[in-house]
């Protein structure tokens, strides 16, 4: 597989805890999380995109996420966050459910896509 396996569990036990109803897609060779019938997080090779409100995006640059790129362009409204940056006993850092937190209040905001 592209994406972590034991990542992929973590997520979907995350957001059953939030009480979320999501859907999982295969995209571009990972793993998308569709809250609401928006893309929430995605798993890809060696970390997540974590969707960012514009008004967060530098201070969680700071925190370690980088810009999402794809192909030669960056993907705005999304960052990248390498699976290292994910633990959740990761002093100091953001974890993995900090990361969720955010994409979520970012995807709840949104109206629900229809499908």
């Amino acid at each position: 597989m592209a994406y972590d396996e034991d990542l992929a569990e973590r997520v979907r036990q995350q957001l059953a805890q939030r009480g979320e109803t999501f859907d999982t897609k295969r995209m571009f060779g990972g793993l998308a999380f569709m809250v609401r019938g928006h893309m929430t997080v995605a798993l890809g090779r060696g970390g997540m995109l974590v969707r960012a409100a514009p008004d967060e995006r530098e201070e969680l640059l700071g925190r370690g996420a980088e810009p999402a790129i794809m192909g030669s362009r960056e993907m705005r409204g999304w960052l990248e966050v390498s699976v290292d940056q994910l633990s959740d006993d990761k002093a100091g850092a953001q974890n993995l459910s900090d990361w969720l937190d955010r994409s979520l209040a970012v995807v709840t905001a949104l109206p629900p896509k229809r499908s």
